[in-house]
């Protein structure tokens, strides 16, 4: 299986709106598979933007997304802005990467040009 960029994104955007801080959310997306899903939030895990619990049984692969970690609301707050995510991808398309980390150093250079183009300049 592969890291789904837009996938992680909607994700993270669904955890975020979740109101329960304790429980687990649900997560739907038409077309997805459940294994898909939760691979992704297995990874998101592992990347320490989110924290999730691993179900999986004999019933089946499945990891189960709690909230998002400081990280996974940087991250987030970093790629919200749908210009700049789809800016991201593509620079991530060219470098041939797409790990969450690499995603989330590109993002943060778009917001610095972002901000650098309205007179904000950070290190």
């Amino acid at each position: 299986m592969k890291l789904d960029k837009d996938l992680v994104r909607e994700i993270l955007l669904q955890v975020e709106a979740n109101p329960d801080p304790m429980g687990w959310t649900e997560l739907e997306f038409p077309g997805r598979s459940d294994e898909d899903v939760a691979y992704q939030v297995e990874n998101l895990n592992e990347a320490g933007f989110l924290h999730a619990d691993n179900l999986t049984s004999s019933s089946g692969y499945d990891w189960r997304a709690k909230q998002l970690t400081y990280e996974g609301h940087e991250f987030l707050e970093t790629v919200r802005d749908p210009e700049i995510w789809r800016d991201t991808k593509e620079a991530a398309k060219k470098i041939g990467s797409s790990s969450v980390e690499v995603l989330f150093e590109i993002g943060k250079n778009f917001v610095k040009q972002k901000l650098a183009e309205h007179g904000v300049h950070l290190p």
